[in-house]
């Protein structure tokens, strides 16, 4: 087993103090024992001895402190500066993969949550509210004539209506439900909780409130309007089910003429 640089410094320290100790003790004996039975020559010699012993001891005790000092201190440092700088790469690489999470599950134009989110979102809820047994609305909105707002005003002015679109949807609707745009123009909300008139309600509102839009850009003042397409959870289908049951609301509000809400 090998040892790190700071382990094997702190084990010659203890060699080094534990050496100074015996030293110590062996003096303390030496003086204890002998010094008592002693003519004056000897105890002449003893004492030469044990200042042997002491200087010794003093060599091994500055060794230790030198050692410590300019060798086990500096390496300590070190490993607290290592420390400090992997905790702050940690925290910034746990804060730069929230930050990645955060971007892969939404919208980059309009901060709404994006398709994928969207598609778990729906999945959990229709596990929860089954469990309940609560009813959970979908909302399903394309922008009318949108590809005419690009090709006739450019691709600036049509992502000024999305943001526009986007924050009429985030005011209209309650936190706890799940708004998302799915790509392109078209958007989505889960609203749990409620039935088919609650839903056809909420949907009309919305649907109003995007017509009220006027979308400003230089000389260009655009309004828009939305088709929509709803369905309530039957409790029984799934969450791709229960999504292209709304969908198909949707062609249909297109097909009667747009700018409609189809349940």
């Amino acid at each position: 087993m090998r040892f790190h640089k700071a382990e094997s410094a702190f084990f010659v320290f203890i060699v080094v103090v534990l050496a100074a100790g015996v030293l110590i003790l062996h003096a303390y004996n030496t003086v204890y024992v002998s010094g008592q039975s002693l003519n004056d020559q000897e105890r002449i010699d003893l004492l030469a001895y044990f200042a042997r012993l002491l200087f010794a001891t003093g060599v091994l005790q500055a060794t230790a402190l030198f050692f410590g000092i300019f060798f086990i201190y500096p390496l300590i440092r070190t490993q607290v500066k290592e420390e400090g700088k992997l905790r702050a790469m940690t925290e910034s690489l746990s804060a730069r993969s929230e930050t990645l999470e955060h971007a892969a599950l939404t919208d980059g134009l309009t901060g709404m949550q994006n398709r994928r989110f969207f598609d778990d979102a729906l999945r959990e809820y229709i596990e929860e509210f089954r469990k309940i047994d609560k009813p959970v609305g979908l909302m399903i909105l394309d922008l009318d004539h949108f590809k005419g707002v690009n090709d006739t005003h450019g691709h600036d002015v049509g992502d000024q209506v999305l943001k526009a679109v986007a924050g009429c949807l985030r005011d209209m609707t309650r936190y706890h439900d799940v708004v998302a745009r799915l790509g392109g123009e078209e958007f989505a909300v889960v609203a749990p909780n409620m039935d088919d008139a609650l839903l056809l309600k909420l949907a009309e509102r919305i649907r109003k409130a995007i017509a009220g839009l006027a979308i400003v850009s230089g000389n260009v003042r655009l309004r828009v309007t939305t088709s929509v397409g709803l369905a309530v959870w039957d409790r029984k289908e799934t969450a791709e089910d229960f999504f292209r049951r709304a969908d198909k609301h949707l062609y249909q509000a297109k097909r009667l003429g747009r700018n409609r809400v189809c349940a």
